[in-house]
């Protein structure tokens, strides 16, 4: 039998888009001949910048395209599945059933639904970064520059074993054990026999080695900085790592990391008005995001024809997405982020004049409608680093770091705002809660600076904790740590192509 992942066609700059499986091809065609692709390290480059563009590239399911687009579909869904953001109506439906936690029976709909393109995504990513790296001993060219490029592919496949697991099995501590995902280091074509699930800790394994060996790598090549934001260097591999290690609770790893990834010299922290509409990877504080130029955006299948309310005929105007009114209501008076949302309207309008609508995610084109997705910032990395502090009882150096970031975000009010929070690395179960520890308070500021950017789905995992809906959410709902509706299930089409994997080997369905 036969197993569904197949490599993708990669171009030089570019990637031929398909939203069919069964349309992939199995080698590297057009701009440069598949025989001709790994005779040098130049030529070899096209592979991988044409995983990058996948990462902004919509499809990857037979159909509902226009819901998938790209990296950020990983985003838009693991945030509606949270207690922060909220959908304020349907719209034409797109991502409605994600923000109800209803949508695990799509696995059996073959091949469309979000259960299929979460697996068919970064298996993709994962075959085409086998594909450059069962060239590593052969690859003709300067070695340091051949490092480089397999530095790059190593990172891409642990970042997409990342966030696999995370979709498909729960989070990593207290679940080592359970049913993993298929774990691939060699090229898969349409006859690879599939592999079993193994164990999360097997997954976790492999993501470790990856990331480690990318980081190696990039070492030994001197740690040189990208050429462009959309490219993997030493910095942003350190940011990966820093988020797989926080994930696993290793808390001297994901500071050490963090601390590294913050070295680059092309980032820093960026005001909120430096950030205007997070549409452009040369903002000051972007460590890794992908340039969408103007014949490669994707218009209505895009995110933020999602998330832009004030996009005329765009689904964002139909479907307005709005800040957790109770998470909006712990954010300080005077916390400049503030503008990044609405706030409480007493007359509301259209587009984003409407309670609490978010205006942190602009197109930065209208005309042509595109904009930059932007993957890692530099704030990110200082709060794994104030978290990861914290919870090795370096409250000091917890506080510093923290404030570090907060004195550019609330240089009015926070002073006495820190002072208020006592030194202890507990927190709340109750999320709707006051914060009143330091740990309290760290997490509030990484739930206000990332919202719609990390997918507040996984940080709940990782924490245990569970929520309750109220405040302005249209849909009310309540989960228990764990839930068994944070995770998907494995697509139909796996189960029916993987002989290793049967229907008994699934993760369970709840019932909707």
């Amino acid at each position: 039998m036969k197993k569904l992942i197949y490599i993708l066609t990669l171009t030089a700059g570019s990637l031929l888009s398909t939203s069919c499986a069964d349309q992939l091809n199995t080698a590297p065609t057009t701009a440069i001949p598949s025989d001709k692709l790994f005779e040098n390290v130049t030529n070899a480059q096209a592979a991988i910048e044409g995983i990058y563009r996948l990462m902004y590239t919509s499809g990857f399911a037979i159909a509902w395209e226009h819901e998938n687009p790209g990296f950020y579909t990983t985003i838009m869904t693991g945030d509606l599945f949270g207690e922060d953001h909220v959908q304020k109506a349907a719209g034409q439906g797109w991502f409605w059933y994600d923000y109800q936690l209803a949508i695990h029976m799509d696995y059996a709909n073959g091949s469309y639904g979000h259960p299929y393109f979460f697996w068919n995504f970064y298996y993709t990513i994962i075959s085409n970064a086998n594909y450059i790296l069962e060239h590593e001993e052969t690859l003709p060219g300067d070695k340091n520059e051949v490092k480089k490029l397999m530095a790059q592919a190593y990172a891409m496949r642990a970042f997409s074993y990342y966030y696999l697991i995370q979709i498909y099995q729960q989070t990593y501590v207290g679940h080592e054990d359970a049913p993993g995902v298929p774990v691939y280091t060699e090229p898969t074509h349409k006859g690879t026999p599939g592999k079993p699930r193994g164990t999360v800790k097997d997954v976790y394994k492999r993501i470790n080695e990856d990331i480690d060996t990318a980081i190696r790598y990039f070492e030994e090549t001197g740690k040189v900085s990208h050429s462009h934001a959309s490219h993997i260097d030493y910095y942003v591999a350190n940011g990966i790592k820093a988020r797989i290690c926080l994930t696993q609770h290793r808390y001297p790893e994901a500071a050490a990391a963090a601390t590294e990834a913050m070295k680059a010299g092309y980032a820093r922290i960026a005001t909120v008005k430096e950030m205007d509409g997070m549409n452009n990877v040369s903002n000051p504080n972007v460590l890794w995001a992908g340039q969408v130029i103007t014949d490669q955006g994707a218009g209505f299948a895009g995110f933020f024809s999602h998330i832009d309310a004030d996009a005329a005929g765009m689904y964002g105007s139909k479907a307005p997405q709005l800040i957790s009114s109770q998470l909006y209501e712990m954010i300080s008076p005077t916390d400049t982020r503030l503008s990044w949302w609405r706030g409480s309207l007493v007359e509301q309008g259209s587009g984003s004049n409407t309670s609490y609508c978010q205006v942190k995610f602009r197109f930065a084109d209208y005309n042509n409608l595109i904009g930059d997705y932007i993957y890692m910032r530099y704030e990110e990395m200082l709060l794994i680093k104030a978290e990861a502090e914290c919870m090795q009882d370096d409250f000091t150096g917890a506080r510093k770091t923290l404030k570090g970031l907060m004195i550019v975000r609330d240089e009015e009010g926070y002073e006495e705002v820190l002072a208020q929070r006592t030194d202890a690395k507990t927190y709340n179960e109750d999320t709707n809660a006051a914060p009143k520890t330091l740990l309290d308070e760290i997490l509030l500021q990484r739930r206000v600076e990332l919202w719609g950017e990390v997918g507040r789905l996984f940080d709940l995992q990782r924490l245990g904790l569970g929520y309750s809906r109220g405040g302005n959410h249209t849909v009310s709902l309540s989960c228990t740590p764990a839930d068994e509706r944070f995770i998907l299930p494995l697509p139909q089409t796996e189960i029916d192509g993987n002989e290793n994997i049967g229907e008994e080997d699934n993760n369970p369905i709840p019932q909707q």
